[in-house]
Protein backbone atom coordinates (compact mmCIF):
# COMPACT_ATOMS: atom_id res chain seq x y z
CA UNK A 1 0.00 0.00 0.00
CA UNK A 2 3.21 2.70 1.01
CA UNK A 3 5.22 1.29 -1.47
CA UNK A 4 6.76 3.80 -3.34
CA UNK A 5 4.12 6.50 -2.34
CA UNK A 6 4.66 10.06 -1.12
CA UNK A 7 2.98 10.20 2.64
CA UNK A 8 1.95 12.90 4.46
CA UNK A 9 0.86 13.01 8.01
CA UNK A 10 -0.19 16.20 9.78
CA UNK A 11 0.98 16.61 13.40
CA UNK A 12 3.30 13.94 12.63
CA UNK A 13 5.80 14.95 15.17
CA UNK A 14 3.24 13.79 18.04
CA UNK A 15 3.18 10.46 19.68
CA UNK A 16 0.86 8.56 16.74
CA UNK A 17 2.76 10.54 14.01
CA UNK A 18 6.61 9.41 15.82
CA UNK A 19 5.10 5.52 15.87
CA UNK A 20 3.40 5.76 12.19
CA UNK A 21 6.84 7.09 10.89
CA UNK A 22 8.75 3.77 12.96
CA UNK A 23 6.77 1.09 11.22
CA UNK A 24 6.06 2.67 7.68
CA UNK A 25 10.16 3.32 7.17
CA UNK A 26 11.29 -0.20 8.75
CA UNK A 27 8.35 -1.85 6.98
CA UNK A 28 7.07 0.03 3.52
CA UNK A 29 9.14 1.36 1.31
CA UNK A 30 7.67 4.92 0.88
CA UNK A 31 9.15 7.12 -1.27
CA UNK A 32 8.68 9.95 1.28
CA UNK A 33 7.06 10.99 4.49
CA UNK A 34 6.36 14.29 5.14
CA UNK A 35 6.28 15.45 8.62
CA UNK A 36 3.71 18.27 8.62
CA UNK A 37 3.65 20.11 12.64
CA UNK A 38 3.58 23.47 13.73
CA UNK A 39 6.39 22.54 16.72
CA UNK A 40 9.92 23.29 15.73
CA UNK A 41 11.50 21.70 18.52
CA UNK A 42 9.46 18.39 18.12
CA UNK A 43 10.52 18.52 14.10
CA UNK A 44 14.42 18.86 15.50
CA UNK A 45 14.55 16.18 17.92
CA UNK A 46 12.59 14.03 15.74
CA UNK A 47 15.04 14.77 12.84
CA UNK A 48 17.86 13.46 14.97
CA UNK A 49 16.12 10.34 15.90
CA UNK A 50 15.24 9.02 13.24
CA UNK A 51 18.15 10.45 10.41
CA UNK A 52 16.51 9.10 6.99
CA UNK A 53 16.60 10.65 4.06
CA UNK A 54 13.19 9.80 2.66
CA UNK A 55 11.59 12.06 5.78
CA UNK A 56 11.39 15.88 4.62
CA UNK A 57 10.10 18.44 7.75
CA UNK A 58 7.18 20.86 7.12
CA UNK A 59 6.10 23.36 9.80
CA UNK A 60 2.67 24.53 9.29
CA UNK A 61 -0.35 24.28 10.98
CA UNK A 62 -3.36 22.87 9.85
CA UNK A 63 -5.21 26.38 10.42
CA UNK A 64 -3.05 27.60 7.27
CA UNK A 65 -4.92 26.37 4.28
CA UNK A 66 -2.40 27.58 1.87
CA UNK A 67 0.58 25.96 3.57
CA UNK A 68 -1.41 22.71 3.66
CA UNK A 69 -1.84 23.22 -0.58
CA UNK A 70 1.68 23.91 -1.07
CA UNK A 71 2.64 20.77 1.54
CA UNK A 72 0.28 18.40 -0.05
CA UNK A 73 1.78 18.73 -3.89
CA UNK A 74 2.76 15.21 -5.04
CA UNK A 75 0.81 13.68 -2.17
CA UNK A 76 -0.40 10.54 -2.52
CA UNK A 77 -1.51 9.27 0.94
CA UNK A 78 -2.21 12.16 4.00
CA UNK A 79 -3.18 11.01 7.23
CA UNK A 80 -4.79 13.57 9.52
CA UNK A 81 -3.49 13.02 13.21
CA UNK A 82 -3.14 16.89 14.07
CA UNK A 83 -5.65 18.19 16.92
CA UNK A 84 -5.80 19.82 20.16
CA UNK A 85 -7.02 17.04 22.17
CA UNK A 86 -7.04 17.49 26.35
CA UNK A 87 -10.93 18.64 27.13
CA UNK A 88 -9.92 21.19 29.99
CA UNK A 89 -7.56 22.71 27.15
CA UNK A 90 -10.55 22.68 24.62
CA UNK A 91 -12.80 23.24 27.42
CA UNK A 92 -10.84 26.61 28.88
CA UNK A 93 -10.62 27.31 24.89
CA UNK A 94 -12.97 26.60 22.35
CA UNK A 95 -12.57 29.15 19.70
CA UNK A 96 -9.23 27.73 18.87
CA UNK A 97 -10.02 23.93 19.43
CA UNK A 98 -12.82 24.79 16.67
CA UNK A 99 -10.23 26.23 13.97
CA UNK A 100 -8.17 23.92 14.81
CA UNK A 101 -10.33 20.61 15.00
CA UNK A 102 -12.79 21.50 12.51
CA UNK A 103 -11.66 24.67 10.49
CA UNK A 104 -8.55 22.72 10.22
CA UNK A 105 -10.89 19.10 9.27
CA UNK A 106 -12.23 21.46 6.38
CA UNK A 107 -8.27 22.76 5.03
CA UNK A 108 -7.32 19.05 4.81
CA UNK A 109 -10.23 18.10 2.94
CA UNK A 110 -9.99 21.38 0.41
CA UNK A 111 -6.09 20.74 -0.35
CA UNK A 112 -6.32 17.19 -0.57
CA UNK A 113 -9.02 17.44 -3.32
CA UNK A 114 -7.28 20.52 -5.42
CA UNK A 115 -3.85 18.28 -4.69
CA UNK A 116 -5.04 15.06 -6.49
CA UNK A 117 -4.18 13.21 -3.12
CA UNK A 118 -5.65 9.71 -3.39
CA UNK A 119 -6.39 8.31 0.31
CA UNK A 120 -7.33 10.50 3.18
CA UNK A 121 -7.70 8.71 7.28
CA UNK A 122 -8.81 11.52 9.66
CA UNK A 123 -7.63 9.65 13.41
CA UNK A 124 -10.74 10.47 15.51
CA UNK A 125 -11.77 9.61 18.85
CA UNK A 126 -14.30 7.67 21.43
CA UNK A 127 -15.11 10.99 22.94
CA UNK A 128 -16.66 11.94 19.22
CA UNK A 129 -19.51 9.69 19.95
CA UNK A 130 -22.33 10.91 21.99
CA UNK A 131 -20.10 13.86 22.75
CA UNK A 132 -20.17 15.75 26.15
CA UNK A 133 -17.24 18.00 26.05
CA UNK A 134 -16.00 20.15 23.41
CA UNK A 135 -13.33 18.00 22.33
CA UNK A 136 -15.42 15.06 21.73
CA UNK A 137 -17.84 17.89 19.77
CA UNK A 138 -15.57 19.10 17.31
CA UNK A 139 -14.09 15.65 16.23
CA UNK A 140 -17.62 14.78 15.95
CA UNK A 141 -17.79 17.16 13.24
CA UNK A 142 -14.83 16.57 12.12
CA UNK A 143 -15.76 13.02 11.49
CA UNK A 144 -18.77 14.01 9.48
CA UNK A 145 -16.57 16.50 7.20
CA UNK A 146 -14.73 13.94 6.50
CA UNK A 147 -17.28 11.19 5.37
CA UNK A 148 -19.30 13.79 3.32
CA UNK A 149 -16.02 15.01 1.65
CA UNK A 150 -16.64 12.36 -0.71
CA UNK A 151 -19.39 14.14 -1.96
CA UNK A 152 -17.05 17.16 -2.49
CA UNK A 153 -14.72 15.06 -4.87
CA UNK A 154 -16.58 15.39 -8.20
CA UNK A 155 -17.54 12.01 -10.66
CA UNK A 156 -14.30 10.74 -11.09
CA UNK A 157 -13.69 9.96 -7.35
CA UNK A 158 -9.98 9.87 -7.45
CA UNK A 159 -9.43 11.74 -3.86
CA UNK A 160 -11.38 9.34 -0.86
CA UNK A 161 -11.69 10.13 2.72
CA UNK A 162 -12.43 7.78 5.33
CA UNK A 163 -12.20 7.80 9.32
CA UNK A 164 -10.54 5.63 12.06
CA UNK A 165 -12.21 5.56 15.84
CA UNK A 166 -10.42 4.41 18.22
CA UNK A 167 -10.23 4.63 22.36
CA UNK A 168 -7.54 5.73 25.00
CA UNK A 169 -3.88 5.07 23.33
CA UNK A 170 -1.56 3.56 26.60
CA UNK A 171 1.00 6.18 27.64
CA UNK A 172 -0.09 8.50 24.90
CA UNK A 173 0.71 12.27 25.96
CA UNK A 174 -2.75 13.42 28.38
CA UNK A 175 -3.87 9.83 29.00
CA UNK A 176 -3.72 8.76 32.50
CA UNK A 177 -0.89 6.51 32.39
CA UNK A 178 1.61 9.67 32.88
CA UNK A 179 0.02 11.33 35.57
CA UNK A 180 -0.46 7.60 37.38
CA UNK A 181 3.29 7.00 37.21
CA UNK A 182 3.43 10.41 38.39
CA UNK A 183 1.51 10.14 41.41
CA UNK A 184 3.08 6.82 42.42
CA UNK A 185 6.32 8.46 43.50
CA UNK A 186 4.05 10.50 45.81
CA UNK A 187 2.33 7.56 47.31
CA UNK A 188 -1.05 8.68 46.42
CA UNK A 189 -3.24 8.40 43.41
CA UNK A 190 -6.42 10.35 42.32
CA UNK A 191 -9.12 8.03 40.90
CA UNK A 192 -12.37 9.89 39.56
CA UNK A 193 -14.87 6.78 40.17
CA UNK A 194 -13.83 3.52 41.24
CA UNK A 195 -16.62 2.02 38.66
CA UNK A 196 -15.18 3.98 35.02
CA UNK A 197 -14.08 2.50 32.60
CA UNK A 198 -12.29 3.08 29.53
CA UNK A 199 -11.17 1.45 26.35
CA UNK A 200 -7.78 0.77 25.87
CA UNK A 201 -5.30 0.46 23.06
CA UNK A 202 -1.75 0.19 22.81
CA UNK A 203 0.32 3.21 20.18
CA UNK A 204 1.77 0.41 18.02
CA UNK A 205 -2.12 -1.02 17.68
CA UNK A 206 -3.38 1.95 16.51
CA UNK A 207 -0.38 2.85 14.03
CA UNK A 208 -1.38 -0.90 12.60
CA UNK A 209 -5.14 -0.16 12.74
CA UNK A 210 -5.06 2.49 10.80
CA UNK A 211 -2.48 1.50 8.55
CA UNK A 212 -4.90 -1.30 7.51
CA UNK A 213 -7.82 1.07 7.23
CA UNK A 214 -5.83 3.00 4.45
CA UNK A 215 -5.24 -0.13 2.52
CA UNK A 216 -8.58 -1.21 2.87
CA UNK A 217 -10.69 1.49 3.07
CA UNK A 218 -13.22 2.60 0.09
CA UNK A 219 -13.97 5.81 0.94
CA UNK A 220 -16.93 7.31 3.52
CA UNK A 221 -16.54 4.72 6.39
CA UNK A 222 -15.48 4.81 9.77
CA UNK A 223 -13.23 2.23 11.18
CA UNK A 224 -13.24 0.93 14.75
CA UNK A 225 -11.20 -1.48 16.42
CA UNK A 226 -12.06 -4.05 18.55
CA UNK A 227 -10.19 -3.81 21.37
CA UNK A 228 -9.94 -4.21 25.45
CA UNK A 229 -11.90 -2.12 27.79
CA UNK A 230 -10.73 -2.23 31.54
CA UNK A 231 -11.58 -0.05 35.29
CA UNK A 232 -9.56 3.27 35.96
CA UNK A 233 -9.31 1.41 39.38
CA UNK A 234 -7.62 -2.10 37.76
CA UNK A 235 -4.93 0.48 35.46
CA UNK A 236 -4.22 2.65 38.79
CA UNK A 237 -3.85 -1.12 40.57
CA UNK A 238 -1.44 -1.96 37.69
CA UNK A 239 0.89 0.97 37.93
CA UNK A 240 0.89 1.59 41.83
CA UNK A 241 -0.30 -0.90 43.43
CA UNK A 242 1.14 0.24 47.14
CA UNK A 243 0.48 3.49 46.73
CA UNK A 244 -3.54 4.80 48.20
CA UNK A 245 -6.43 5.65 46.51
CA UNK A 246 -8.04 8.72 46.74
CA UNK A 247 -11.36 9.23 44.76
CA UNK A 248 -12.12 12.50 43.73
CA UNK A 249 -15.41 12.42 41.45
CA UNK A 250 -15.73 12.82 37.69
CA UNK A 251 -14.39 16.14 36.25
CA UNK A 252 -16.65 18.29 34.42
CA UNK A 253 -17.38 17.08 30.70
CA UNK A 254 -16.42 12.96 31.07
CA UNK A 255 -18.22 10.09 30.96
CA UNK A 256 -18.40 7.56 33.32
CA UNK A 257 -17.99 5.01 30.43
CA UNK A 258 -17.15 5.51 26.71
CA UNK A 259 -19.28 4.59 23.31
CA UNK A 260 -17.41 3.56 20.19
CA UNK A 261 -20.63 2.79 18.32
CA UNK A 262 -24.20 3.82 19.31
CA UNK A 263 -27.55 1.68 18.80
CA UNK A 264 -27.72 4.07 15.99
CA UNK A 265 -24.77 3.83 13.59
CA UNK A 266 -24.97 -0.04 14.49
CA UNK A 267 -27.89 0.54 11.83
CA UNK A 268 -25.64 0.58 8.95
CA UNK A 269 -22.75 -1.17 10.18
CA UNK A 270 -20.97 -4.05 9.56
CA UNK A 271 -18.38 -6.86 11.67
CA UNK A 272 -15.34 -7.98 10.17
CA UNK A 273 -12.90 -9.92 12.15
CA UNK A 274 -10.97 -7.23 13.78
CA UNK A 275 -13.20 -4.78 13.18
CA UNK A 276 -16.47 -2.70 12.77
CA UNK A 277 -16.99 -0.69 9.61
CA UNK A 278 -19.47 2.19 10.06
CA UNK A 279 -21.03 2.81 6.46
CA UNK A 280 -22.02 6.41 5.24
CA UNK A 281 -25.55 6.82 4.21
CA UNK A 282 -25.20 8.51 1.17
CA UNK A 283 -25.87 8.36 -2.53
CA UNK A 284 -21.78 7.86 -2.99
CA UNK A 285 -21.59 4.68 -1.28
CA UNK A 286 -21.53 1.71 -2.77
CA UNK A 287 -23.23 -1.23 -0.82
CA UNK A 288 -20.94 -3.57 -2.03
CA UNK A 289 -18.38 -2.02 -0.78
CA UNK A 290 -17.41 -4.48 2.40
CA UNK A 291 -19.83 -7.17 0.98
CA UNK A 292 -17.75 -9.35 3.51
CA UNK A 293 -18.61 -8.15 6.53
CA UNK A 294 -21.80 -9.60 8.47
CA UNK A 295 -24.55 -7.05 9.70
CA UNK A 296 -24.73 -6.07 13.44
CA UNK A 297 -27.90 -6.31 15.63
CA UNK A 298 -29.97 -3.01 15.31
CA UNK A 299 -29.63 -2.95 19.26
CA UNK A 300 -26.17 -3.31 19.42
CA UNK A 301 -24.16 -0.72 20.96
CA UNK A 302 -20.50 -1.22 21.45
CA UNK A 303 -19.30 0.51 24.67
CA UNK A 304 -16.76 0.11 27.35
CA UNK A 305 -19.05 -1.29 29.82
CA UNK A 306 -20.71 -3.62 27.80
CA UNK A 307 -17.48 -4.96 26.06
CA UNK A 308 -16.56 -8.66 26.10
CA UNK A 309 -13.22 -8.30 26.24
CA UNK A 310 -11.36 -6.97 28.77
CA UNK A 311 -8.20 -6.46 30.91
CA UNK A 312 -7.46 -6.61 34.32
CA UNK A 313 -4.73 -5.28 36.43
CA UNK A 314 -2.50 -8.30 35.87
CA UNK A 315 -2.74 -8.89 32.28
CA UNK A 316 -2.17 -4.99 31.81
CA UNK A 317 1.28 -5.23 33.03
CA UNK A 318 1.52 -8.13 30.57
CA UNK A 319 0.84 -6.33 27.82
Amino acid sequence: MFEGKTILITGGAGSFGQKFVELVLKECDPKSVRVYDNRELAEVEMERKFKDERLRYFIGDVRDRKRLDRAMDGVDIVVHAAALKHVPICEYNPIEAIKTNIDGAINVVDSAINNGVEKVINISTDKAVQPVNLYGATKMVAEKIFVQGNSYTGLNRKTIFSCSRYGNVVGSSGSVVPLFKEQKVKGEITITDENMTRFWITLEDGVRFVMSCIDRMKGGEIFVPKIPSMKIADLAMAIAPEASKKIIGIRPGEKLHEVLLTAEESRHTKELGDCYIVEPEFAFWNDENHKEGKLLAADFIYSSENNTCWLDHNQFKNN
